[in-house]
């Protein structure tokens, strides 16, 4: 099964692979390299889930703005 990319995950999916990431840094021996490269991937799920949050906002406000017209 392949992974999917970053850019091809819902929020839910995002979370529930930015909590895998914090479980290894927290619980496995990584070397500095490889921790390093989770902290990286980390921070580009969590810009990817503040985009899908901003999006979502932009949505709603578009919504609510066509109802009150």
């Amino acid at each position: 099964m392949n992974e999917k990319t970053i850019e091809e995950m819902n929020y839910e999916e995002a979370i529930q692979a930015l909590e895998n990431i914090i479980n290894q840094l927290e619980n496995d021996n990584q070397t500095l390299d490889d921790s390093l490269a989770l902290y990286e991937q980390g921070q580009k799920i969590a810009q990817h889930c503040a985009d899908l949050l901003k999006n979502a906002e932009l949505r709603i406000r578009t919504l609510t703005e066509t109802e009150n017209d």
